[in-house]
Parts: C-alpha cells; structure tokens; sequence
C-alpha cells in the first residue's frame, strides 16, 4: 500500500518537472517574439561564451595518460574536457575581477 502512494508521488514529480520545463522553454520564446531586440544581448553573451570556450580548447592540451585510458577517454575528449575546464577558469576569474571592481566603485562613490 505504501508503495502505491510513494509510485503516485514519483508522477506527480516528473509531470511537475516536465511543466517547468516546458514553461522554462516556451515563455522566454514568447516573450522574445513579442520583443526580438532582446535576443540580441542572449545571442552576444552566448557567443562570447562560445568564442572564450574556443580560446580554451585552444589552449587545452591532448595528452591521454594511463588513468585516462582507464577510463575510456581519447585524446580529442581529453581535449574537449581541457577547453571546458579552462573556460570554467576565465569565466571564474572574470567573475572575480567583476565583483572587485564592482566592490572598489561602490567605495569610491
């Protein structure tokens, strides 16, 4: 009897997630429609993501070691994962430098 109760619940919960999804991907659609100057800053911050990613892939090594085969990972996933975390990197710094200065203008005023 327990379990019937618990399966319920358990449906309950995807259908729930499956609504935010759908309105976390409908209404900005929307909105965006009824106002296309606003993509214009989301397509500008996702491509300079995308170009700081490239910068990062770039700079990634491919080196694939003994623990790396281990785990099935090539020498272009190697890459690929590098890029990531080096983008995790600059976009870490950026933050950081951002909020210093953010912190320093607010002391100046």
């Amino acid at each position: 009897m327990e379990d019937i109760g618990v399966n319920i619940m358990l449906y309950a919960a995807y259908v729930l997630v499956l609504v935010a999804v759908i309105g976390a991907i409908v209404l900005p659609l929307i909105a965006a429609i009824s106002n296309p100057k606003s993509l214009l800053k989301s397509v500008l911050g996702v491509a300079l993501i995308g170009i700081i990613y490239l910068i990062g892939w770039a700079l990634s090594g491919d080196e694939v070691t003994a623990k790396y085969i281990a785990f099935d990972i090539t020498s272009t996933s190697s890459k690929v994962i590098g890029g990531v975390l080096i983008t995790t990197y600059i976009l870490m710094v950026f933050a950081v430098i951002s909020i210093v200065v953010s912190e320093l203008s607010k002391i100046i005023r």
